[in-house]
């Protein structure tokens, strides 16, 4: 039989017991209460603040967010082509390796470090990198340019060091090339980036920061046309940097082609013929203007620009006397080459028709200055073509003392001459024809008629560029039209829109093609000897340096397809020794390239 444990009775609680039992639950209560309470604080405020940036703060926020990992990439386009007259290539672009910073992925306290540690890589000043960008602003999600065709052994460091130049990157790009290197140097120019003043200046024609645009010669008077237009990416990145995808993309739009009229093999030929003398050579079709050569001594390889420049460079170009300077289009006395103009002007008053004859003398006197003959003899009486053969400065001189200075001032206007030719090139000088006004504002005294026996031969206040002197040479040559010198060839464009009849009588123009002719065959352009040419020299006075030396000539003298026009700066000598021998060259081949 089972034996059951007795029930034992339940111990009554106390009242001690109860009471602690109270005070206990009570405690606790207080204790969740106070959890409670400072749980809902809490999360209150950490809502409040979601809540702000969400709502009140969302579309700031998402904007840091993006640019921390939204980049610009620009892909600028490639610059159009430069082709002389025949299809050859005298300006292109070629691929190089440029280094980019881009701002966003460090911090600007951090930048420091980073820019020293590449500077010393690319052994350029801190600042040629700072520079562009800190006129991006270090909040810029695009890509800043800070160097320009880096060498193998620069691309190299960068990758070595990679780890420490974060934000860093090397990309490739099109760069300007000139496969000639000097030919055409001033012709074609150079491109370089915008700075920031010019940047300023041409924001609101669709530039911006990187920009390459020209800076001179073709490359300048033709941007619109060769720039193309800016394309780019928009990818997304991590943290790293690297692209996880695209997010928007446009093609670059590649820049429009241009074409030239000069013809590069006569350009060589007249580089060549100029050789090392400070001067230029000027060929041109007298027919419609158009520019077949314009060499210019000193001159510069433009390839220099499209790459760093460093100081040592740009000092030694500098001690180059002058090699931008285009001296085709600056403004020198023309000397006896303008006694085309003296002799046009003699005959269109009517005060010495063509059959005019002339006694000539070893020198004028006028107000007690004596104007000398340059054979210091005079050649007895003559007629123009005689006196143009032989250059006589007494027998133009009586012409222009003659007609008097304002007729002679408003007929070298006609010409051209004391305003810019119109060719596309903005470092043109309009050269100079003094007048009574210009002397009273520059000197305080009247105009005399010494000043117009020394305009009559191309001496005292009166300059003229080489292109202009081509200009007045082509009237002769065409039969009595100024021409506008150009240098984009337009094709279907008819020639006649490039000229402007001075409406010369042809006896006026046969006098003049007779007087240039008998210079070759009998007077002082005997360098031209055998050749179809006419033409004229000029030695002008140059104080305190040597005389300048100039010939001008055209051919076939009966059917004139060519002006050709040398000029030799304070090279000494006489035009037609030292100046028409290379105008001769010049013109021997052109002939044998026909």
């Amino acid at each position: 039989m089972t034996r059951v444990a007795p029930i034992r009775p339940v111990k009554p609680i106390s009242k001690v017991n109860r009471q602690q039992s109270q005070r206990n639950i009570g405690g606790w209560y207080r204790a969740f209460s106070i959890m409670a309470l400072l749980s809902i604080f809490l999360l209150g405020g950490v809502g409040s603040r979601l809540a702000y940036l969400q709502v009140s703060q969302g579309t700031t926020n998402r904007q840091l967010a993006d640019d921390n990992r939204i980049r610009v990439i620009p892909k600028q386009p490639v610059r159009g082509t430069i082709f002389d007259r025949n299809g050859k290539i005298l300006a292109s672009s070629r691929l190089s390796h440029s280094v980019f910073i881009w701002p966003l992925a460090q911090t600007k306290d951090t930048w420091p470090e980073t820019v020293e540690r590449l500077a010393k890589i690319l052994n350029v000043s801190e600042s040629t990198i700072r520079g562009p960008v800190e006129q991006a602003g270090y909040d810029s999600p695009t890509l800043i340019r800070v160097a320009r065709d880096l060498t193998a052994a620069e691309i190299t460091a960068i990758e070595e060091y990679n780890s420490q130049l974060e934000g860093v990157e090397v990309d490739i790009e099109h760069l300007r090339d000139y496969p000639n290197k000097k030919l055409a140097a001033h012709i074609l120019g150079y491109t370089g980036e915008l700075n920031a003043a010019e940047l300023n200046e041409r924001r609101t024609e669709g530039y911006r920061l990187g920009d390459i645009v020209g800076q001179m010669g073709v490359e300048e008077a033709f941007e619109p046309r060769l720039r193309g237009e800016w394309g780019g990416q928009q990818v997304e990145v991590n943290g790293k940097g690297q692209v996880l995808r695209i997010l928007g993309q446009k093609e670059a739009k590649a820049g429009k082609d241009v074409t030239l009229t000069i013809d590069a093999e006569l350009q060589k030929v007249a580089e060549a013929t100029l050789g090392t003398r400070k001067g230029a050579i000027v060929a041109m079709d007298p027919r419609d203007g158009s520019v077949l050569a314009m060499a210019s001594y000193p001159t510069f390889d433009p390839n220099i620009f499209s790459s760093r420049i460093t100081p040592q460079t740009w000092k030694e170009l500098q001690g180059e006397g002058n090699p931008f300077v285009n001296r085709a289009l600056r403004g020198f006395p023309p000397a006896s080459t303008f006694k085309i103009v003296t002799a046009t002007a003699g005959m269109e008053t009517g005060q010495y028709p063509p059959d005019t004859v002339l006694s000539t003398f070893a020198y004028l006197t006028v107000g007690g200055t004596r104007f000398g003959e340059w054979n210091r003899a005079g050649f007895g009486p003559m007629g123009y073509v005689r006196a143009m053969a032989w250059s006589s400065n007494t027998f133009f001189g009586q012409i222009g003392r003659g007609i008097g200075g304002p007729s002679l001032i408003d007929w070298s206007r006609r010409f051209g001459f004391g305003s810019k030719t119109g060719v596309e090139l903005s470092s043109e000088v309009p050269g100079l024809i003094a007048d009574d006004a210009w002397k009273q504002e520059n000197y305080n005294w009247e105009w005399t008629a010494g000043d117009t026996i020394n305009m009559s031969i191309g001496q005292g206040f009166t300059q003229a560029t080489p292109l202009q002197v081509a200009v007045m040479f082509a009237v002769p040559a065409n039969g009595g039209y100024r021409v506008k010198p150009h240098l984009l060839q337009e094709e279907g464009k008819d020639y006649t829109a490039y000229r402007e009849s001075l409406n010369l009588q042809s006896s006026t123009v046969n006098s003049l093609k007779q007087g240039l002719r008998a210079v070759v065959t009998s007077g002082t352009g005997k360098a031209l000897a055998g050749l179809p040419a006419a033409g004229k020299s000029g030695t002008a006075e140059a104080p305190p340096g040597k005389a300048h030396a100039w010939f001008g000539g055209y051919a076939p003298y009966d059917d004139p397809e060519i002006v050709v026009v040398a000029f030799a700066e304070h090279s000494g000598g006489g035009g037609g020794s030292l100046a028409g021998p290379m105008v001769a060259e010049v013109l021997k081949a052109y002939f044998d390239q026909k």
